[in-house]
């Protein structure tokens, strides 16, 4: 999953997304100035708008679910 994360940051121009935990909780990645993966990709922190964060192991995520990007929603 980290690889995939790390694939959607750089993506150009951004594309929001929702992490999916095994517990069923999940979190909203509105920009990528709300993720921190950290280098060797085992943990990541989610901020969110007012100012508190989640760390996060990446063995935890299920899944993602990335938002119909602008152009798929034109075709």
């Amino acid at each position: 999953m980290s690889a995939n994360i790390r694939k959607l940051l750089a993506a150009s121009p951004f594309v929001p997304f929702t992490i999916h935990l095994a517990d069923g909780d999940q979190m909203r990645v509105p920009t990528s100035d709300h993720v921190f993966l950290f280098p060797t990709g085992s943990r990541l922190i989610v901020t969110h708008d007012d100012d508190t964060y989640d760390m996060i192991s990446a063995l935890l995520i299920s899944r993602l679910t990335v938002d119909a990007h602008p152009a798929d929603l034109a075709a």
